[in-house]
């Protein structure tokens, strides 16, 4: 089957203004503040929050142990001891543009069409009330910086914002030089010495495979954390955490990190001598029970993958990629210093998550976009300030999407009750608690995987199935959709499928975009 055509947005599927005013409560709400704050509070005595996003960060952490060795990440241990963290927490969509934009509007890619990189989020919902707006419209300063929406043009309108820290890249990859390692004709910005760093020859002549060499690239970098672009936005962040504030405030900073291309300051390497980088496990014929889309989503990078092996290489990327979790966490930790020191430590929420996982070789591939566990589980941390007193974990199946709810309820403003997700503000005081739902993921048109405690279920849009019991089978190397044993297993999963799949909203080929006025003008 192949995906449908999008529908314009005066289609049958067209969400009118008058339906986003009711979803987004621009009438009546109610106010639910699950938590309260003992002390003197900023502005209105409403708390603030500290949003912090890493890039591609999947579950090799110290406290969720997907890696097969040490991972040095001490401070998100010290988050974690005064938090609320989720042991199966998931991302909306394992591709960036499609989680963040699920994140920040607080809806699914299956509600909005929004399923790809090639697609802007504003243009096709333009009455959607961010995150971030909706904090502004109740009263709070909203600052951001990095990379919060994805970070290409057009993806992170100015007026979302009351100030913007601009992401700073370390190399110029994302910007289409045919000739590698060529220098840009923009001050300052240029191929690190010695591109590529990971010494593939593919890459230094921009050949195929990689699909992308401009982001293929790996080293360390022979600077301080903070002369870094990450570095530059956490000193950004922490003079504003220093700073008095006369309403509210709600910080997103979003570090790069672990985001390819893989650089970080040389100390963050040391950390991971070669010879003790653990491999992935990764059996030979894992891909011959997986139904052909799922094989389809794994070849995407699976010549990527086998360059990688082939050149000798796949240690030296595990370890790049273990350094750039590593430097993530210092930059985590130089914000709760800071906040920690400061006159918000006892009335700011901090969020941590990351917008989707990333695979190293297992499943035979290499990067995100598939609905198996690597690709989709992330870490995923809250801190409530007097309730998180002790160290807590959960284990109930959760999603990002959740995070908008979530907020809202903790930050007591009007409520939405239409939004995709449910707030975890009960899982925040009762950790233990039962929930009702599973966790949803969505990867392009009609995709989904479902995930409780203990099965992940996978539906793709030609109707085949995986189904994996991961407590049993972490690995996800024994597909038991076709054992008639577990069809009641699949009919429950199933069961939170969406109703519908929206159409592809437009691609990015559908307008035309002014950047000095950011706006789109349909051809």
């Amino acid at each position: 089957m192949k995906e449908p055509p999008f529908i314009g947005r005066e289609g049958k599927r067209q969400i009118t203004r008058r339906t986003f005013l009711k979803v987004f409560g621009l009438g009546i709400g109610s106010m639910s503040s699950v938590f309260s704050f003992p002390g003197r509070t900023s502005g209105t005595g409403k708390p603030n929050v500290l949003f912090i996003a890493v890039d591609d960060m999947n579950d090799w952490t110290s406290w969720l142990g997907g890696y097969q060795g040490t991972v040095h990440t001490p401070n998100m241990e010290r988050l974690k001891d005064r938090s609320v963290s989720f042991n199966n927490a998931y991302c909306p969509s394992p591709m960036c543009n499609p989680s963040r934009a699920a994140i920040m509007t607080g809806l699914r890619p299956s509600t909005t069409g929004v399923y790809h990189n090639g697609q802007w989020w504003r243009p096709a919902l333009p009455e959607v009330l961010t995150l971030p707006e909706y904090f502004k419209k109740h009263g709070y300063f909203v600052a951001g910086g990095g990379k919060i929406f994805h970070h290409t043009l057009g993806n992170n309108p100015p007026d979302l914002w009351d100030t913007y820290f601009p992401q700073v890249q370390d190399s110029p990859w994302h910007y289409n030089y045919p000739v590698p390692g060529q220098h840009v004709q923009r001050p300052g910005i240029y191929w690190p010495e010695g591109f590529p760093l990971n010494g593939i020859d593919n890459v230094r002549e921009g050949k195929t495979p990689p699909g992308n060499y401009r982001e293929f690239d790996w080293g360390a970098f022979d600077k301080r954390p903070q002369e870094m672009g990450d570095g530059k936005l956490i000193e950004w962040a922490e003079d504003f955490l220093q700073q008095q504030h006369d309403k509210p405030f709600f910080l997103a900073t979003g570090i790069y990190r672990p985001h390819m291309p893989w650089y970080a300051p040389k100390q963050f390497f040391d950390l991971y001598p070669l010879d003790q980088i653990s491999l992935p496990e990764i059996k030979d014929d894992d891909l011959a029970d997986v139904p052909e889309p799922g094989r389809e989503f794994a070849r995407k990078s699976l010549k990527d993958y086998k360059l990688v092996v082939e050149t000798g290489k796949h240690q030296e990327a595990v370890q790049a990629y273990l350094a750039c979790i590593s430097y993530a966490d210092f930059l985590l930790g130089k914000l709760l210093d800071v906040l920690d020191k400061s006159e918000h430590a006892h009335n700011t929420i901090v969020i941590f998550w990351s917008d989707h996982g990333f695979h190293l070789g297992e499943k035979h591939h290499w990067h995100k976009g598939t609905l198996w566990e690597r690709s989709t589980d992330v870490p995923f941390m809250i801190s409530v300030p007097e309730q998180n007193t002790t160290p807590k974990s959960c284990d109930r199946p959760v999603g990002l999407i959740d995070l908008y709810p979530t907020l809202i309820d903790l930050c007591g403003l009007p409520s939405n009750p239409n939004l995709d997700g449910s707030s975890l503000a009960q899982l925040l005081k009762h950790p233990e608690k039962r929930r009702n739902r599973p966790a949803l993921i969505t990867y392009r048109y009609g995709n989904h995987a479902v995930c409780d405690e203990r099965y992940r279920y996978i539906h793709y849009h030609s109707g085949e199935e995986e189904l994996y019991d991961m407590k049993k089978d972490p690995h996800e190397w024994k597909n038991l959709a076709t054992d008639p044993s577990y069809n009641d297993v699949k009919q429950e999963l199933a069961a939170w499928l969406p109703e519908e799949n929206a159409p592809n909203a437009p691609t990015k080929s559908h307008y035309d975009f002014d950047p000095a006025t950011y706006t789109w003008s349909p051809k």
